[in-house]
Order: C-alpha cells, then sequence, then structure tokens
C-alpha cells in the first residue's frame, strides 16, 4: 500500500471534520495531492468505519484503481488538481452555515478580515449544478480562481489549500465566516469591508506568524 501517512492523515481529516461538526454523515470529500495523481475517499464509506486501505488512488485522467469507487465528486477533485498546481488538498463539506448561505443563493462577502484567508474579498458561490457532474467541476473552477474557497448551492463548500493541514484549517474558517455572516444578517446589514481593507490584510498575512512556521493567520 502506497502512501501509508497521507492515507492515515486523510481518514484522520474526515473523522476529524464530523467532529468538529462541519460534516455529517458520509457527505463531503477529501483529496490529496500524490506523484500518479490523487488519493481520495471511497463513495459512501462512514468515516468512522473508513481505514488507511480504503482511500482510492486515482490517476491524472481519472482512472482509478482498488475495490472501491472513488467519491462520487471525483471529478471536481480531479479538475482543481490539474489546473491548480500549488494545490496540494481538496476538502469539500457539507457544513452547516456555509451550506445554509449556499440554500439562498448568496456568496460571503468581506463581514471580517478573515476572509482574505481565502484569497479575495468574497467567497462566491456556484450556482445549483447537479452533484458529480463535470459541470459542477467547471463551475466550481470559475468560482475558485484567484480563490481557496467557493460555495456549492444548496450543497456545500469546496476548500482547496498546499497541504491537507492547511486545507482543513481554511474550511474550518470558511464555516465560522458562513455563520458571523449569518448571524449578522439577522440583526441588521453588516459593515462590509472595502477591497482597500482587504487587500492591506493580504499584505500582512504574507509576514504573520513565526517564520518556516506560519499557517497562514
Amino acid at each position: 500500500m502506497k502512501y501509508p501517512a497521507l492515507r492515515r492523515e486523510i481518514v484522520a481529516a474526515c473523522q476529524d471534520m464530523n467532529r468538529r461538526g462541519i460534516n455529517q454523515g458520509t457527505s463531503g470529500n477529501i483529496s490529496a495531492r500524490v506523484a500518479e495523481g490523487l488519493l481520495i475517499t471511497p463513495s459512501g464509506l462512514p468515516y468512522d468505519e473508513m481505514k488507511p486501505a480504503d482511500i482510492v488512488p486515482m490517476k491524472k485522467d481519472g482512472t482509478h484503481a482498488g475495490r472501491l469507487k472513488p467519491s462520487s465528486e471525483w471529478r471536481f477533485h480531479t479538475s482543481i488538481m490539474a489546473t491548480r498546481p500549488e494545490v496540494g488538498a481538496v476538502v469539500h463539506t457539507h457544513s452547516m452555515f456555509a451550506t445554509t448561505l449556499s440554500c439562498l443563493g448568496l456568496e460571503i462577502p468581506a463581514v471580517h478580515y478573515m476572509i482574505a484567508a481565502a484569497g479575495g474579498n468574497n467567497i462566491r458561490c456556484v450556482p445549483y449544478i447537479t452533484y458529480g457532474t463535470q459541470e459542477l467541476a467547471d463551475a466550481a473552477l470559475k468560482a475558485l480562481e484567484g480563490r481557496n474557497a467557493c460555495l456549492l448551492a444548496n450543497h456545500g463548500m469546496i476548500v482547496v489549500g498546499p497541504t491537507l493541514k492547511k486545507a482543513m484549517w481554511l474550511a474550518v474558517e470558511v464555516e465560522t465566516l458562513a455563520a458571523q455572516y449569518w448571524r449578522a444578517l439577522q440583526v441588521g446589514k453588516p459593515n462590509i469591508l472595502t477591497d482597500a481593507q482587504i487587500k492591506t490584510v493580504m499584505e500582512k498575512f504574507q509576514t504573520y506568524g513565526q517564520p518556516q512556521l506560519a499557517s497562514c493567520c
């Protein structure tokens, strides 16, 4: 079995996202880049039953090996990996607040400066498209241009990162931003930060934390 450590990390991340409450059941999926293509979670297998050997290896052309089928969303995972060479991991969840906003067709604007961690002044929302389709993969790629996160209408979120650890960190941040925006909307009209303010934050992020140890915020 190749990549045993990475397989263990993927299983642990799957179980962690359910434990953290940013996913539930067998929804959501995770992939991580390897030399041959990627490793991806299998379709419909409960995370608390998942073993490292269950993680499905996929080649760059989308073919896979092993006894289990890959996640039904493998198309956007392979498409992201093919077009974003800096991406080392993709995390997709059905978290409560991000999905709620997506059900309203809302993007997340710059309600908090941490929006900059997702790469810009907003987190775009893809119109509803049937799951598992290349059409959805293509739309997600467009929404992720210049961004590390997007929402999928009536579905959930996608985040990307250079490592699985950083992608998981961003998934939690996106759900937190979604919760903050949703709660602010219950009270009134949120104050939205300007493009210039977000640009300043993004510049400051470049030197945040300890050298060689910063986790982007």
